[in-house]
């Protein structure tokens, strides 16, 4: 593995690693199950997470056996209403909500001239790192609208990397999912899991929280 000091820049996932917005994504869905009577149950709600806004609205859907009741014109109606009620509940955010750790490891990372980048698959990105004030400390945020191919593909990660103008070997990538740790894994970057090391154990380096992660405990883990 590379060693710590060639290390010139971070690529971050932001769900799970720098705040939890997964959970405002539920509540947003929660309201239009309720609109087409969808009973809200932790099988739906757990079979959402990570995959696309029309793929989830369809799960939904068909929950309550009406997956060929709406035309795709009015699916497109009530995807857009859900992303309307997310962006209402994301407007709440403020630094308060920052995963424990992350501001100071953003702040510091920064201060010792390492180069910063957004690798999230969520469009409204900008808008969380606005309200979170974030924004300023990223050097770029990958637009998943020009992506051919999410994660576990390597895209994202890869163009994170040509943000920085840095070869993925020099940067270090932070995610929370399998997905995300096989998609940095193939961009040739070094893979740090935050969460479960069992879950997580195709990472090069792993840490149990987001409070874990510092300069001092990713160096001591590189070098060790």
């Amino acid at each position: 593995m590379t060693n710590f000091s060639e290390i010139k820049g971070f690529l971050f996932d932001l769900d799970g690693v720098i705040a939890d917005t997964a959970k405002f994504h539920g509540q947003a869905w929660r309201q239009v199950a309720d609109k087409v009577g969808t009973p809200w149950t932790d099988e739906l709600a757990e079979g959402l997470k990570g995959i696309s806004r029309m793929d989830s609205l369809q799960l939904i859907l068909e929950a309550s056996g009406q997956g060929d009741a709406y035309s795709d014109e009015e699916k497109a109606v009530l995807a857009d209403e859900k992303n309307r009620n997310y962006q209402t509940l994301i407007a709440t955010l403020t630094e308060a909500d920052i995963l424990p750790g992350m501001k100071a490891f953003i702040t510091n990372a920064k201060a010792a001239g390492y180069q910063l980048a957004i690798a999230s698959a969520s469009k409204n990105a900008p808008l969380i790192l606005e309200h979170l004030g974030l924004i300023d400390d990223f050097v770029g945020i990958v637009d998943p609208a020009t992506l051919a191919k999410g994660k576990p593909d390597p895209e994202i990660f890869v163009r994170a990397a040509e943000i920085l103008s840095l070869p993925p070997e020099q940067t270090i990538g932070l995610e929370d999912s399998t997905s995300g740790i096989e998609a940095i894994n193939a961009a040739g970057a070094i893979s740090l899991g935050i969460g479960d090391p069992n879950v997580l154990s195709a990472a090069d380096l792993n840490f149990a929280t987001t409070a874990d992660v510092t300069l001092e405990n990713i160096a001591a883990l590189m070098d060790k």
